[in-house]
């Protein structure tokens, strides 16, 4: 096969993938969008196409074990951080891409399981995943510059997971797990000179957790130059709107 018709039958099948993966994406953000690895594992998709979601669930299974079986009743909030930050950074040792902060592997699933390594919202999709597997209240929260995690007091009342008077305190993932409380995020803003919202400070859903992945990695394609992936990550972020 000649080299034009090895780049035609290449471009074809990857026109076929990527219409796929919308329709998946499309499917997956307007039918609940439970599923946050799921969520995270379509996307990885688009770099990745032949990504099985089985490979991603059991390496975080040994993960969702330990957490398990470290876990007990007795635990306070801060006590079950301290666990999850033992077993997220320490025994599997996660930590924050610095030196490529902006790199768009820090957005693929399957890379920040693989190098142990990601920005600050993959961390917290990962470290959330733990979190919830072991019962353990923690959310996502969509602070600007910055993705962060709550952690809510649902033991005795639970309540929507907008009632912010339940924030016990917040987790930065992308620092070792650490915790901070509602004035911290007061000053962030204050620096980044951003006014208050009411959504910086609160749970934020599956879904936003998405999309706000597709636009770290518009935003590193459009650095690095590769504007047609910018387009195509575009369309996928229409097809989760």
């Amino acid at each position: 096969m000649d080299a034009i018709m090895q780049e035609r039958l290449e471009a074809v099948i990857h026109k076929i993938q990527f219409d796929d993966l919308r329709h998946e994406l499309h499917v997956w953000a307007h039918s609940g969008s439970h599923d946050l690895i799921k969520g995270a594992i379509l996307l990885s998709r688009y770099q990745y196409p032949e990504l099985q979601e089985e490979q991603i669930q059991k390496q975080l299974d040994k993960m969702r074990k330990d957490a398990w079986l470290e876990m007990n009743d007795n635990l306070t909030a801060l006590e079950q951080v301290k666990v999850l930050n033992k077993i997220f950074f320490d025994i599997h040792g996660f930590s924050g891409n610095t030196q490529n902060y902006h790199a768009p592997q820090n957005s693929f699933i399957n890379i920040a399981l693989e190098t142990r390594k990601g920005n600050p919202l993959m961390l917290s999709i990962l470290y959330l995943e733990i979190a919830r597997s072991a019962g353990i209240p923690v959310y996502g929260v969509n602070l600007p510059e910055h993705f962060v995690l709550c952690y809510k007091d649902e033991l005795n009342d639970p309540v929507s997971i907008d009632d912010h008077s339940k924030i016990l305190f917040y987790i930065n993932p992308f620092s070792k797990g650490d915790v901070f409380n509602r004035k911290e995020i007061d000053n962030f803003l204050l620096q980044l000179k951003i006014p208050q919202e009411k959504l910086f400070y609160e749970p934020c859903s599956n879904r936003d957790m998405i999309q706000r992945l597709i636009r770290n990695l518009i935003n590193s394609y459009h650095k690095l130059g590769f504007m047609d992936k910018v387009e195509e990550l575009t369309e996928l972020m229409k097809a989760t709107a």
